[in-house]
Protein backbone atom coordinates (compact mmCIF):
# COMPACT_ATOMS: atom_id res chain seq x y z
CA UNK A 1 0.00 0.00 0.00
CA UNK A 2 2.98 2.14 0.73
CA UNK A 3 4.52 1.90 -2.55
CA UNK A 4 0.92 2.80 -4.57
CA UNK A 5 0.28 5.89 -2.03
CA UNK A 6 3.95 6.62 -3.20
CA UNK A 7 3.55 6.16 -6.58
CA UNK A 8 0.49 8.37 -6.40
CA UNK A 9 2.42 11.34 -4.59
CA UNK A 10 4.98 11.09 -7.23
CA UNK A 11 2.40 11.21 -10.28
CA UNK A 12 0.63 14.08 -8.39
CA UNK A 13 3.63 16.43 -7.98
CA UNK A 14 5.04 15.63 -11.38
CA UNK A 15 1.58 16.86 -12.97
CA UNK A 16 1.81 19.80 -10.72
CA UNK A 17 4.95 20.84 -12.42
CA UNK A 18 4.00 20.13 -16.45
CA UNK A 19 2.77 23.02 -17.80
CA UNK A 20 -0.62 22.38 -19.57
CA UNK A 21 -2.76 24.53 -21.62
CA UNK A 22 -6.58 24.03 -20.72
CA UNK A 23 -9.56 26.17 -21.85
CA UNK A 24 -7.40 28.72 -23.02
CA UNK A 25 -5.29 28.99 -19.89
CA UNK A 26 -2.05 28.04 -18.61
CA UNK A 27 -1.70 25.82 -15.38
CA UNK A 28 1.77 26.74 -13.93
CA UNK A 29 4.68 24.83 -12.70
CA UNK A 30 5.78 25.64 -9.51
CA UNK A 31 8.89 27.36 -11.66
CA UNK A 32 6.15 29.30 -13.53
CA UNK A 33 5.05 30.84 -10.85
CA UNK A 34 7.63 31.82 -9.32
CA UNK A 35 8.61 33.13 -12.84
CA UNK A 36 5.32 35.14 -12.83
CA UNK A 37 6.21 36.09 -9.04
CA UNK A 38 9.07 37.86 -9.88
CA UNK A 39 7.59 39.61 -12.87
CA UNK A 40 5.11 41.16 -10.52
CA UNK A 41 7.95 42.01 -8.74
CA UNK A 42 9.82 43.98 -11.70
CA UNK A 43 6.57 45.17 -12.52
CA UNK A 44 6.44 46.85 -9.01
CA UNK A 45 10.11 48.85 -9.81
CA UNK A 46 9.39 49.77 -13.01
CA UNK A 47 6.12 51.43 -11.66
CA UNK A 48 7.98 53.25 -8.39
CA UNK A 49 11.24 54.42 -10.28
CA UNK A 50 8.83 55.59 -13.23
CA UNK A 51 7.66 58.46 -10.32
CA UNK A 52 11.33 58.59 -8.96
CA UNK A 53 13.07 59.66 -11.76
CA UNK A 54 11.19 62.95 -12.32
CA UNK A 55 12.88 63.83 -8.91
CA UNK A 56 16.02 63.01 -9.61
CA UNK A 57 15.85 65.10 -12.96
CA UNK A 58 14.47 67.81 -10.69
CA UNK A 59 17.54 67.30 -8.33
CA UNK A 60 20.08 67.41 -10.92
CA UNK A 61 22.63 70.20 -11.80
CA UNK A 62 23.86 68.98 -14.71
CA UNK A 63 20.98 69.81 -18.11
CA UNK A 64 22.62 66.77 -19.31
CA UNK A 65 21.97 64.73 -16.55
CA UNK A 66 18.56 66.29 -16.34
CA UNK A 67 18.07 65.50 -20.19
CA UNK A 68 19.14 61.55 -19.33
CA UNK A 69 16.25 61.19 -16.49
CA UNK A 70 13.92 62.39 -18.68
CA UNK A 71 14.93 59.79 -21.11
CA UNK A 72 15.23 57.27 -19.01
CA UNK A 73 11.77 58.08 -17.67
CA UNK A 74 10.16 57.44 -20.86
CA UNK A 75 11.73 54.17 -21.25
CA UNK A 76 10.89 53.22 -17.22
CA UNK A 77 6.96 54.07 -18.76
CA UNK A 78 8.04 51.57 -22.00
CA UNK A 79 9.18 48.97 -19.76
CA UNK A 80 6.11 48.66 -17.74
CA UNK A 81 4.18 48.87 -21.40
CA UNK A 82 6.73 45.90 -22.23
CA UNK A 83 5.57 44.09 -18.64
CA UNK A 84 2.06 44.28 -19.55
CA UNK A 85 2.50 42.59 -22.81
CA UNK A 86 4.62 40.11 -21.35
CA UNK A 87 1.61 39.61 -18.53
CA UNK A 88 -0.92 39.63 -21.64
CA UNK A 89 1.15 36.70 -23.32
CA UNK A 90 1.58 34.66 -20.22
CA UNK A 91 -2.41 35.03 -19.76
CA UNK A 92 -1.50 36.36 -16.20
CA UNK A 93 -3.56 40.10 -15.13
CA UNK A 94 -0.41 42.81 -14.09
CA UNK A 95 -0.17 42.55 -10.76
CA UNK A 96 2.91 44.50 -8.90
CA UNK A 97 4.92 42.96 -5.71
CA UNK A 98 6.66 45.13 -3.54
CA UNK A 99 10.27 44.83 -5.00
CA UNK A 100 11.95 45.44 -1.27
CA UNK A 101 15.50 45.97 -2.97
CA UNK A 102 14.46 48.60 -5.78
CA UNK A 103 12.55 49.90 -2.94
CA UNK A 104 15.98 50.88 -0.80
CA UNK A 105 17.78 51.91 -4.33
CA UNK A 106 15.00 54.44 -4.28
CA UNK A 107 15.46 55.40 -0.70
CA UNK A 108 19.12 55.48 -1.44
CA UNK A 109 18.61 58.07 -3.83
CA UNK A 110 16.59 60.15 -1.85
CA UNK A 111 18.93 59.75 0.84
CA UNK A 112 22.00 61.01 -2.14
CA UNK A 113 19.67 64.36 -2.76
CA UNK A 114 19.04 64.74 1.14
CA UNK A 115 22.74 64.42 1.67
CA UNK A 116 23.98 66.43 -1.15
CA UNK A 117 24.08 70.12 -1.76
CA UNK A 118 21.72 71.73 -4.16
CA UNK A 119 23.30 72.81 -7.48
CA UNK A 120 26.51 71.15 -6.97
CA UNK A 121 28.44 68.40 -8.76
CA UNK A 122 28.81 66.07 -5.91
CA UNK A 123 24.91 65.81 -6.27
CA UNK A 124 25.13 64.63 -9.80
CA UNK A 125 27.90 62.43 -8.87
CA UNK A 126 25.78 60.70 -6.29
CA UNK A 127 22.37 60.67 -8.60
CA UNK A 128 24.39 58.94 -11.41
CA UNK A 129 26.25 56.35 -9.09
CA UNK A 130 21.92 56.07 -7.48
CA UNK A 131 20.78 55.53 -11.09
CA UNK A 132 23.53 53.03 -12.23
CA UNK A 133 22.78 50.65 -8.73
CA UNK A 134 19.12 50.75 -10.35
CA UNK A 135 20.48 50.14 -13.45
CA UNK A 136 22.66 47.18 -12.29
CA UNK A 137 19.82 45.61 -10.05
CA UNK A 138 17.49 46.05 -13.59
CA UNK A 139 20.18 44.06 -15.90
CA UNK A 140 20.28 41.42 -13.58
CA UNK A 141 17.04 40.75 -13.00
CA UNK A 142 16.21 41.26 -16.65
CA UNK A 143 18.08 39.30 -17.91
CA UNK A 144 17.79 36.34 -15.06
CA UNK A 145 13.94 37.01 -16.29
CA UNK A 146 15.14 36.19 -19.89
CA UNK A 147 16.55 33.11 -19.19
CA UNK A 148 13.90 31.98 -16.98
CA UNK A 149 11.55 32.71 -20.67
CA UNK A 150 13.83 30.58 -22.45
CA UNK A 151 13.76 27.69 -19.87
CA UNK A 152 9.80 27.80 -20.46
CA UNK A 153 10.08 27.47 -23.99
CA UNK A 154 8.40 31.10 -24.20
CA UNK A 155 11.22 32.92 -26.69
CA UNK A 156 8.16 35.31 -27.58
CA UNK A 157 8.35 36.77 -23.64
CA UNK A 158 12.24 35.85 -23.90
CA UNK A 159 12.06 38.68 -26.66
CA UNK A 160 10.75 41.29 -24.91
CA UNK A 161 12.63 40.65 -22.20
CA UNK A 162 15.84 40.95 -24.01
CA UNK A 163 14.70 44.19 -25.37
CA UNK A 164 14.63 46.03 -21.98
CA UNK A 165 18.02 44.31 -20.97
CA UNK A 166 19.97 45.64 -24.03
CA UNK A 167 17.71 49.26 -23.22
CA UNK A 168 19.02 49.20 -19.47
CA UNK A 169 22.49 48.80 -20.73
CA UNK A 170 22.17 51.47 -22.89
CA UNK A 171 21.32 53.86 -20.22
CA UNK A 172 23.81 52.21 -17.56
CA UNK A 173 26.81 53.01 -20.34
CA UNK A 174 25.09 56.18 -20.74
CA UNK A 175 25.28 57.84 -17.48
CA UNK A 176 28.65 56.35 -17.26
CA UNK A 177 29.54 58.77 -20.53
CA UNK A 178 27.91 61.73 -18.47
CA UNK A 179 29.84 60.98 -14.89
CA UNK A 180 33.33 60.74 -17.10
CA UNK A 181 32.58 63.35 -19.61
CA UNK A 182 32.59 66.27 -16.95
CA UNK A 183 30.88 65.46 -14.04
CA UNK A 184 32.73 63.41 -11.46
CA UNK A 185 36.15 65.81 -12.73
CA UNK A 186 33.91 68.81 -11.64
CA UNK A 187 32.90 67.11 -8.44
CA UNK A 188 35.95 66.29 -7.42
CA UNK A 189 37.33 70.08 -7.77
CA UNK A 190 34.04 71.24 -5.71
Amino acid sequence: MANTTTAKTSAKTTEKKTIKKTSGKIESSEFHEFFVDELKDIYWAEKHLAKALPKMKKAATSPELAAAFEKHTQETLEHINTLEQVFELLDEKPAAKKCDAMAGLLEEANGIIEDTDSGTMIRDAGLILAAQKVEHYEIATYGTLKVFADSLNRTDVADLLGQTVENEKATDVALTKIAMGSVNSEAAAE
